[in-house]
């Protein structure tokens, strides 16, 4: 009897092992492409766009065999969306700066309008724990809005590379903590050897 329930809990011990490796693992990973990115915004936000070029390129052909799979107006419609996405595919993957260009753009529309809701959020939940905290978000959301719009289209050569750095490297370190404490949890839930042996 003692014999299954250690085995048992040294199966529960081994996949928690394993799997606070794997997300310690990928969680440093992501941390290290971010701080990468952060060191060269420029080439990370080129890549961005390289890469968005080409899943454009990839819808268009997934777009292509939807239009062979239906009707008539299936194929139009279909088409019409395979040559646009082709369009912006190409145009991206032929000049990428210009495409960072946009996607600079985007990132300012992004960050101004969750900013604004963040605050109308805020203010709505006034008097709720963390509302402040919603409010100051939202109010640095629109600063960094406005320090890229201000300095556009120079910041374009470093803003959305950037802010996809530090986003991944917040991510990756979140997720590090996240693995160290479901590490502690599974140590504290698991049951010690002692009584693995008196069971």
């Amino acid at each position: 009897m003692s014999t299954k329930v250690e085995s048992g809990a040294e199966m529960v011990s081994n996949a928690s092992e394993t799997s606070w490796r794997a997300s310690m693992g990928a969680g440093a990973i992501i941390a290290v492409i971010g701080v990468l990115a952060i060191l060269s915004p420029f080439v990370a936000g080129v890549s961005l766009s390289i890469l968005l070029g080409a899943l454009l390129i990839v819808g268009a052909l997934v777009h292509v065999a939807h239009a062979f799979s239906g009707g008539w107006k299936r194929f139009v419609i279909q088409a019409l969306l395979a040559v646009v996405y082709a369009i912006a595919g190409i145009a991206l993957l032929s000049n990428p700066v210009l495409g960072l260009t946009t996607l600079t753009i985007l990132v300012v529309a992004f960050l101004f309008v969750e900013g604004i809701l963040e605050i109308v959020m805020g203010f709505q939940a006034r008097g709720d724990k963390g509302w402040g905290a919603l409010v100051v978000s939202g109010v640095l959301a629109l600063v960094i809005a406005g320090i890229i719009w201000a300095g556009f289209p120079g910041t374009a050569l470093w803003a959305v590379g950037l802010l996809f750095g530090v986003n991944l490297l917040v991510t990756g370190v979140s997720m590090m903590f996240m693995a160290q404490g479901t590490r502690t949890a599974a140590r504290k839930e698991a049951p010690s050897e002692t009584e693995a042996r008196g069971a």
